[in-house]
């Protein structure tokens, strides 16, 4: 049973990265008064791009970079589109979406003629696993041996960069000028102005955050959880990180815990398709793999108490003549 649970939550750690990583993007820039709905279509370019560029490069750094400066990219159109034009911030997200659900298919076609993914990653060109000192010893040792050489053993860079972003975020939001600053563009970007800070430069910064954070769950997804990239293999993780962003009203800490709230129903979902339930018998597949899409509706449908987003939020900032 112990190694069950400890499987079942190592899977969910797994599960939870680019939904982690992809929340704290959104939580820079929604601080900062940008609403990010282009999450999804972020990561799903960083995917392919650090896929491509691993597959051609036979280097799993050369995907990471490249997969962030291609969601850093995308970051800067829809900052460009809503912060330089004051254009409508969820149609850029949308669009964001779209650009990269239709070019990562017909690029990857054309590049690798392999039905729109590219071709499978092994050695150098994966993150492998880091084995963490002492857990082939400590594996027989009941209970904390496993718990140690499964669950806190074995994960990739990324896993571990991940969870390290969360007090790293927590401390640059309310530990730092900057911080400080970001925070209070997105409450009242008016006072910030008056107070000779350039609200644009600011906003900008904060989507540049976005896009190193979203390129990097793209990476992990193709380069370090996967073996390549594939057709949406996002699979509307970056909405999910959004409920959870919601959900976890726009703090860190508790967006790890929302983070890893769905990880655990992705997991289970995988771990339990097929499985007889008492009084219930075989449940379908299709209703095991939309739990997390359940639990989102049902979260955000009231479930949560009443989050205020920043008060700034999505609304393009006009300067007072």
């Amino acid at each position: 049973m112990v190694d069950a649970l400890v499987q079942l939550l190592d899977a969910t750690i797994r599960v939870s990265v680019p939904l982690l990583l992809a929340c704290l993007a959104g939580l820079y820039s929604e601080r900062a008064g940008i609403f990010d709905i282009g999450l999804e279509g972020k990561m799903l370019a960083g995917a392919f791009a650090g896929a491509s560029a691993a597959a051609v490069s036979g280097s799993a750094w050369v995907g990471l970079l490249v997969a962030i400066l291609t969601a850093v990219f995308l970051a800067l159109v829809h900052g460009f589109a809503s912060i330089t034009h004051r254009g409508n911030q969820i149609v850029s997200g949308v669009a964001i979406n779209f650009i990269a659900a239709g070019s990562t298919i017909i690029l990857g076609q054309a590049w690798f003629q392999q039905g729109g993914r590219t071709p499978p990653l092994s050695g150098p060109a994966r993150f492998e696993p880091i084995i963490l000192p002492g857990a082939d010893a400590l594996r027989d040792v009941p209970v904390l041996g496993i718990i140690y050489s499964e669950l806190l053993s074995g994960h990739s860079l990324l896993v571990y960069v991940a969870f390290l972003m969360v007090p790293v975020t927590w401390w640059v939001l309310f530990r730092t000028r900057f911080g400080l600053r970001l925070r209070a563009v997105g409450e009242n970007p008016a006072a910030v102005d008056t107070a000779g800070i350039s609200v644009t430069w600011l906003r900008y910064r904060a989507v540049i955050l976005t896009g190193v954070l979203t390129g990097a769950a793209g990476a992990y997804l193709a380069v370090a959880q996967n073996a390549g990239f594939v057709k949406d293999m996002t699979a509307g993780k970056g909405y999910i990180a959004l409920a959870a962003l919601i959900f976890a009203k726009w703090k860190p800490v508790p967006a790890m815990y929302a983070c890893l709230l769905f990880g655990f129903l992705d997991a289970a979902s995988i771990r339990f398709q097929g499985a007889e339930w008492p009084l219930v018998g075989r449940v379908p597949v299709q209703l095991i793999n939309a739990l997390p899409f359940i639990l989102t509706v049902i979260l955000l449908a009231g479930f949560i108490g009443k989050a205020i987003p920043p008060r700034a939020g999505g609304v393009p900032y006009v300067k007072e003549r």
